[in-house]
């Protein structure tokens, strides 16, 4: 039996579902409300100490952190693999995959952090605010939420973010030189890990950090998106009534985001 512990608006559990998808597994979800703070809750945290989203029980056991689920699955469920056979390929599968924990998972956060967490927080108290973002587990994600409390799309992370997104793009763009997909001619954990950060570009009207200048990821993103298990396990969380509200949200902050559009790109 599988159970996904999971949040619509995370990309770490988008692209656990995606995978879901691809391989036609079937699962039970189990909705966490990370504006309610339910990951910080003693029952979730029983289940994932970190505090995070997704958690994956399978048969009675807890699975962490999103890149490792990833590759459970598909080891667990070999049918139809998502890993290169080529072992130079998987090898560069699995640099794109650390790219996205280490570099562009932090990225996304600090942008879409202030765009849909934020608002609850601030109807809070300060005394509550403080009180909650003392329970975030992990010191560096704790500290960076207190800066995106405090100076929202106006904090310094944000412009690295935009910077690293840029980069993150540039390189895309490069190695789709080379294959149809981002690690070879087949779709891959790579391309799984990567596409729900352009997710977040999308629902908020932010696309112009690919398309005005990258054509080879803007078509990637595009084939993505189109692939029955995005569609299942991303777009289904995102409809038309929604994303309208998102991009509108987007639209009135996206001169903070284009400031740094121009900027040298994150090392």
């Amino acid at each position: 039996m599988l159970e996904l512990y999971t949040n619509p608006m995370s990309p770490c559990a988008q692209k656990v579902r995606i995978v879901l998808a691809e391989k036609g597994l079937d699962w039970t979800p189990h909705q966490v409300s990370l504006k309610d703070k339910e990951n910080l809750e003693p029952w979730y945290l029983a289940l994932n100490p970190l505090g995070v989203v997704p958690t994956l029980v399978h048969n009675g056991m807890a699975v962490i952190e999103s890149s490792i689920v990833c590759e459970y699955l598909d080891d667990t469920f070999p049918e139809h693999s998502l890993k290169p056979v080529d072992t130079y390929q998987r090898a560069r599968m699995r640099f794109w995959m650390k790219h996205v924990d280490v570099k562009l998972h932090p990225s996304c956060g600090a942008i879409q952090w202030p765009m849909v967490m934020r608002p609850a927080l601030m109807e809070k108290s300060e005394e509550e605010r403080d009180a909650i973002l003392e329970r975030v587990v992990e010191k560096p994600r704790r500290e960076r939420q207190k800066r995106l409390v405090k100076f929202g799309l106006d904090a310094p992370d944000v412009a690295d973010a935009v910077k690293t997104y840029r980069k993150t793009i540039l390189d895309m763009e490069a190695a789709l030189a080379e294959h149809a997909w981002v690690v070879g001619d087949e779709f891959s954990l790579a391309d799984v890990s990567l596409a729900p950060y352009f997710q977040t570009l999308a629902q908020f009207g932010w696309t112009a950090l690919y398309d005005r200048d990258c054509p080879r990821v803007t078509d990637w993103y595009a084939r993505c998106s189109e692939r029955p298990s995005y569609q299942e396990g991303v777009a289904v969380d995102f409809p038309a009534e929604l994303v309208a509200r998102l991009q509108g949200e987007g639209a009135a902050v996206w001169h903070k985001i284009e400031q740094h559009f121009g900027e040298h790109p994150a090392a």
